[in-house]
């Protein structure tokens, strides 16, 4: 039984600005402001929260939460680093790496949203290259970006089993 994945429309690659509260680190809110992130990626992997919220530490600790990813999950930039990652759920404690920066995350979703449409529908022996293109493609931007259990990782491994095989080419 085949199964039927509602059609989206293509995605562009935009940036957009972010004002942010009182307790968002500055270097995170100056970044935010003025640099901006991706309006968003591939239908729920990535959109940006309306305003983002600095949790699980004060001042230049914890993280500030910028987008939602899938169902619960959460994207954030660690203060302390500024790796973005992403948090499974909100409750969750535990964080999956996604970039080793706000600027590599970019240009990440960027190149990704640039290679897309990645292959028509029925056409599973295009999956797995695909999968292997973007592979080649975060990777060259960031090195740190197919880390184990990974955001850039999994996407790539949804690519390669035809999750995005129903998008209208």
């Amino acid at each position: 039984m085949s199964r039927t994945l509602p059609q989206l429309p293509k995605p562009e690659f935009v940036f957009i600005t972010v004002e942010t509260p009182p307790e968002v680190p500055t270097q995170i809110a100056v970044d935010l402001r003025e640099t901006g992130i991706p309006g968003g990626l591939i239908g729920y992997e990535y959109r940006p929260l309306s305003e983002p919220v600095h949790f699980g530490g004060i001042g230049e600790r914890g993280l500030v939460a910028i987008a939602t990813s899938g169902l619960l999950g959460r994207i954030a930039v660690d203060v302390a680093s500024g790796h973005v990652v992403r948090i499974p759920d909100v409750e969750s404690s535990t964080t999956r790496h996604v970039n080793r920066d706000l600027d590599s995350f970019s240009r990440c979703v960027e190149a990704v949203i640039a290679r897309f449409p990645f292959y028509a529908e029925g056409d599973e022996e295009r999956f797995e290259e695909v999968a292997g293109e973007l592979r080649g493609l975060v990777s060259s931007i960031d090195g740190t970006a197919l880390a184990h259990d990974g955001f850039w990782e999994t996407f790539c491994d949804d690519v390669a089993i035809g999750d995005y095989a129903d998008w209208e080419a």
